[in-house]
């Protein structure tokens, strides 16, 4: 790994050690920008359209990144600190039936309400089903 690289990497590991849930919030912001950037030019859309860009970093600086850190927090606890593979499965496994649903369906309300204007009940209950299908 380049200095530089590894020299941010080392940065970014004593603030996540340090200021754990400002750190993932941040992080979530971030992920969330570049997910939206890649999504807006996959989809055609020929100029950024920088509203709906903030409002998802927005959404996962102050949902995604908190609820993520205290969601971990909750699970080491049930799992009192195990870090085995089968453990690890087991917090996957409940992750995905419980904290997956429930953050795909406050981010289609949010999307919804917040960015397009209008929530569509159809397109949630889609997006739902259509998720747990995958799996």
């Amino acid at each position: 790994m380049g200095s530089i690289a590894k020299k941010g990497l080392q940065q970014y590991l004593i603030q996540l050690q340090q200021h754990p849930l400002r750190t993932k919030a941040i992080t979530a912001g971030v992920l969330s920008a570049i997910s939206d950037i890649v999504a807006q030019k996959l989809t055609g859309i020929q100029k950024l359209q920088l509203r709906r860009l903030l409002l998802k970093v927005l959404f996962g600086c102050a949902y995604l990144g908190p609820f993520g850190h205290f969601l971990h927090l909750i699970l080491d606890k049930i799992f009192k600190g195990k870090k085995d593979t089968s453990t690890v499965a087991k917090k996957v496994v409940l992750e995905q039936l419980t904290s997956s649903p429930w953050n795909n369906l406050m981010f289609m309300i949010y999307y919804g309400v917040v960015v397009e204007g209008k929530l569509i009940l159809h397109n949630i209950i889609n997006f739902t089903f259509g998720r747990w299908n995958h799996w």
